[in-house]
């Protein structure tokens, strides 16, 4: 397998039909693209997915593939550090907290880091399966009307939280899926798998899936991200960022 590979992608977020704000944070780059819930029921979790994209995205940069756990491992223990920070300036912030599910790129390899109960999926030969955990003890009736998650672990600033790292090998013609819970599992999986099977263009793809959350009720802020794997030569999307990150960026 050839080691020069290209990442095609794209992402959208969306506050649903129920929630008024939007608190998950996203970033679609060259090789970082990572995905952030802001937990519900927690104070200022907008602020919490926003500062946890805002410090990780400024490790958009290529790296070599034998450093690629060590520099996305401390990136995220930056990003929590920054959580920490932020919390500290308002006590209103205290508790805040953010899943985190991102990916770093190099080579034909990325590492994967994951906490909470956004999910990472992908697409091969047909096959689609979820290759992140959810970190959840159970679930809970929310405000919304449908059961929310009750998290075993995520982002909150405390130094005793780290998400799980894993290196994976990829191959041309995968397709992957960082999505926050407003889509899954809102939309059952064999929908989404269908979806990510039928649709040639990621920006095709990026449209039905949120149209199926809408579907579904929209009870939950829905960010998508989906990233095809090329063979070298594809032409990559521009940079961007999502959500309440790309809110914040407005007001500085």
């Amino acid at each position: 397998m050839t080691a020069a590979l290209a990442l095609v992608a794209a992402a959208a977020s969306q506050t649903g039909l129920v929630r008024k704000n939007n608190e998950d944070s996203a970033y679609s780059g060259r090789w970082l693209l990572a995905v952030a819930d802001g937990m519900g029921g927690h104070a200022a979790g907008e602020v919490a997915s926003a500062a946890v994209i805002d410090a990780l995205r400024v490790h958009d940069a290529e790296v070599a593939p034998p450093t690629l756990l060590e520099v996305l491992g401390r990136a995220v223990t930056e990003a929590n550090g920054e959580v920490a920070r932020r919390s500290g300036e308002d006590p209103a912030r205290r508790g805040m907290g953010t899943t985190l599910t991102a990916m770093l790129w190099s080579g034909d390899s990325f590492a994967l880091a994951h906490i909470g109960d956004s999910r990472a999926f992908r697409l091969r030969n047909g096959t689609l399966d979820q290759i992140t955990e959810d970190h959840v003890l159970g679930k809970l009736v929310s405000n919304a009307g449908y059961l929310a998650p009750v998290l075993s672990r995520y982002l909150d600033g405390r130094p005793d939280r780290s998400p799980d790292l894993s290196l994976r090998e990829a191959w041309p013609g995968d397709r992957y899926l960082l999505c926050s819970d407003g889509l899954s599992p809102v939309v059952p999986a064999e929908q989404i798998r269908d979806v990510l099977a039928s649709a040639a263009d990621p920006a095709e793809v990026v449209g039905e899936l949120l149209a199926l959350a809408e579907d579904a009720g929209g009870p939950d802020n829905v960010t998508v991200i989906v990233i095809d794997v090329r063979e070298e030569g594809a032409r990559p999307i521009a940079p961007v960022v999502l959500g309440a990150a790309a809110a914040e960026m407005l007001t500085r």
